[in-house]
């Protein structure tokens, strides 16, 4: 006789929630990190508000997304968001429709150029930004990904702050899934796309997670990692 391995409930429950086609394809469009009503999630799953709303709520039942005032919803935390994010890394990008409209071959350039992957940066650009941490030995992929001593002071020096008590890892690689590339992830990560946000190197544009590289970040990236506007592209 075998022994149940216990932590099968907890693998079971969701992945229950994820096979439901509908609740899978709603999850990527949370990835910005945001609380959104059902309307947006929606729009990605094809579906109805209405329709979505009890999907909705077994998800957050499930603990999967949290519920805020006003019937917004968000991804539960960091572990969700990398479970998403691994997932669709896996999946990959070729395997959905092609875009059907001019508008919607737009926004998936735009995606892939650059965009936000939960709390922090992805697609070309986030690839761009890991390479130049790596390049100048600020950060280290040997055996997964860490900050180096010299990649710590460079956080204080421009003036990212790093929450080195968080249970998260400082740096984490996450499998992009446009460039098929890991980028960083984790606490510096996180830090590293806020402080772009905030300092307006980068803007969000349209509805979904995509942003771009402001002049001002262009200069900031080229006289911080050496990376040419050229490679944003």
């Amino acid at each position: 006789m075998t022994t149940r391995d216990v932590r099968a409930p907890g693998l079971a429950a969701p992945a229950g929630l994820l096979a439901d086609e509908t609740r899978a394809a709603c999850l990527p469009a949370l990835l910005d990190g945001r609380a959104w009503t059902a309307g947006e999630p929606a729009r990605h799953a094809g579906v109805a508000p209405s329709t979505l709303s009890e999907h909705l709520g077994k998800l957050v039942a499930g603990g999967l997304l949290a519920e805020e005032r006003h019937r917004y919803v968000r991804l539960a935390g960091p572990r969700t968001a990398q479970l998403v994010e691994d997932l669709v890394a896996q999946v990959g990008p070729d395997t959905g429709p092609a875009p059907r409209t001019l508008r919607a071959a737009t926004a998936g350039s735009a995606m892939a150029r650059g965009r936000t992957c939960y709390d922090h940066l992805a697609g070309r650009l986030g690839i761009a930004v890991t390479d130049a941490l790596t390049a100048r030995g600020l950060l280290c992929q040997d055996t997964g990904f860490a900050l180096t001593g010299p990649g710590l002071r460079w956080f204080a020096s421009t003036g990212i702050p790093l929450d080195r008590a968080s249970r998260r890892p400082l740096a984490r690689a996450c499998l992009d899934w446009t460039e098929r590339r890991p980028h960083l992830a984790g606490v510096a990560g996180a830090a590293l796309c806020r402080h772009a946000l905030d300092t307006g190197w980068c803007v969000r544009i349209g509805s979904e997670r995509a942003v771009k590289v402001t002049a001002a970040g262009s200069r900031a990236l080229d006289e911080l990692l050496g990376i040419d506007a050229a490679a944003l592209r």
